[in-house]
């Protein structure tokens, strides 16, 4: 018999593979017995695959080091292209809202990538942001305009609102997305068009 105690009906190893699966995003434990059974039954050539372009993520993607976005460069491609507005800072919460952003098509200037909210009962505070580096990036002068794209979430409007403070204290113009973003939405699941109504809608905070 094997040292380790199997289920019935299971094994260590698939166990594990459920485990790991559960820590996507919205999967539960059923989600992650149907996703692993059907790999192990049905895909184990697309489980080699999910495998192989994680190993091969985790080798190549970093983060900017100026946006803090994912990416394989040092620089992303919107930091490093010269066709920016230089003049505006667009604050989101994930790389998932800066895509939502850009597929809107209705920015051009820069981003700064926060990971994430400022939520104290979790220990995430300005430093875990990386808020330390916006104020760098308000020093530097180029910065016109400050956009707070944060969700409107609680924790959102809180990081919003300590961000753009910062940015009064240096006199750089503030504004907020509002119209056309519901209270309590998140920024990837909102459709386009609401996106770019929000945008040209932003009011001075």
């Amino acid at each position: 018999m094997s040292g380790t105690q199997e289920r019935v009906g299971t094994t260590p190893a698939i166990e594990g593979l459920k485990q790991a699966l559960r820590r996507l995003p919205g999967v539960g434990p059923k989600g992650a017995q149907r996703m692993a059974l059907h790999l192990l039954e049905r895909d184990r050539e697309g489980a080699r695959q999910i495998a192989d372009a994680l190993q091969h993520a985790l080798g190549k993607v970093v983060h900017c080091q100026r946006c803090n976005n994912l990416t394989e460069q040092e620089l992303c491609a919107i930091c490093s292209s010269p066709r920016r507005d230089h003049s505006q800072l667009c604050i989101v919460e994930s790389p998932a809202d800066l895509i939502a952003l850009e597929q809107a098509g209705v920015y051009q200037g820069l981003y700064f990538v926060l990971m994430g909210h400022l939520s104290p009962l979790d220990g995430i505070g300005p430093e875990e942001l990386g808020i330390p580096r916006v104020e760098a990036l308000f020093n530097e002068g180029s910065v016109k305009e400050l956009i707070l794209a944060t969700n409107l979430t609680v924790e959102g409007e809180a990081t919003a609102h300590y961000v753009g403070e910062l940015a009064r204290s240096r006199k750089i113009r503030t504004t907020r997305i509002a119209y056309g973003v519901p209270v309590g939405g998140e920024l990837e699941y909102v459709d386009q068009g609401t996106l770019a109504r929000a945008f040209s809608g932003r009011r001075e905070t």
